[in-house]
């Protein structure tokens, strides 16, 4: 079997599941040859291996039962970056991109202006795959106006003991020896096993309906619950709200007590409940409250200084 002969059966059998099914072939047949985009294109009459076939009807079998093609491959490009994943994460997901580029800002004009002391501490908690810290610590590497010994001291933390593994993996794939020891992973649920106190805290904490989380999962996507159910109480049972912002809640008050006076907290939500979100901010001790629109123009990232 040929290349092109390969996407023509890949697109076929993935069709009734995929919104992009070419794209998909593309992307699996790049990774199947670990090859880039333009190899693919031009050399559509290689023949497969019997080895590369039976891998590649395995991926394709997985695509059309709903499997995305990030976890079948273990790699999601995220602002910029490649990241490994696996099913014990979400896929990193652009709208997340804004609460990066903020993040960034932030910490680049701080420590530019020399607003912290010299070495600033920041947290993101719910870190999963570790995309958005060390999207941030990665961004701030290339920016001229940081030093090394500038960098701020990230504490990567997540409940998921699988997750922080991802997380690892990432850090030691994407960072210098130099720049991993800024970096630090912690497994916790919330702030619990955090007793440090920080400048800016990040999250991307789960914070989809109750309800909403499992119909999201019947389609075969294979994300993890607790990485999506917003409504889970602190021993991990339904909180009994079903508006997403149970958990969000619980980060935002105990966040309180771990950020420096005049920190900031970013957090992102769903564009249905980015609202309620910066109104429980304003009504909990929290000033400047403010949310950030993503790419699609839908509210995204909540935002506030103590």
């Amino acid at each position: 079997m040929t290349l092109q002969e390969a996407k023509k059966n890949i697109v076929q059998k993935i069709k009734a599941s995929s919104a992009s099914p070419e794209l998909d072939a593309d992307v699996l047949l790049q990774a199947l040859l670990e090859k880039d985009k333009t190899f693919v294109l031009l050399n559509r009459d290689i023949e497969l291996t019997a080895e590369q076939k039976a891998r590649l009807d395995e991926w394709t079998d997985a695509r059309a039962k709903g499997l995305p093609v990030a976890y079948i491959t273990g790699h999601k490009e995220f602002y910029g970056l490649d990241f490994y994943v696996s099913q014990s994460v979400l896929i990193p997901k652009p709208d997340t991109e804004i609460l990066v580029a903020r993040a960034v800002e932030l910490l680049a004009d701080r420590i530019d202006e020399n607003f912290c002391k010299p070495q600033i501490a920041v947290c993101d908690m719910c870190t999963g795959s570790g995309c958005v810290a060390l999207s941030v610590l990665r961004a701030l590497v290339d920016d001229e106006r940081v030093d090394l010994d500038q960098l701020p001291t990230f504490i990567l933390a997540d409940i998921s003991a699988a997750a922080l593994d991802v997380a690892k993996k990432n850090a030691r794939a994407l960072l210098s020896p130099g720049e991993s020891q800024k970096v630090k992973f912690v497994q916790s649920n919330l702030f619990d096993n955090v007793p440090f106190r920080f400048d800016i805290i990040l999250s991307n904490p789960p914070y989809i309906p109750h309800g909403q989380a499992r119909e999201l999962l019947s389609d075969g996507r294979g994300e993890p619950l607790l990485a999506l159910d917003g409504d889970i109480n602190e021993v991990g049972d339904f909180s009994g709200t079903d508006d997403g912002l149970a958990v969000f809640r619980r980060l935002a008050l105990e966040a309180k007590s771990r950020l420096n006076p005049g920190g900031i907290f970013l957090c992102e939500t769903g564009e249905y409940n980015a609202d309620t979100a910066a109104e429980f901010l304003s009504s909990n001790g929290y000033v400047d409250v403010g949310i950030d629109l993503d790419l699609e123009g839908q509210k995204r990232v909540v935002f506030a200084r103590l």
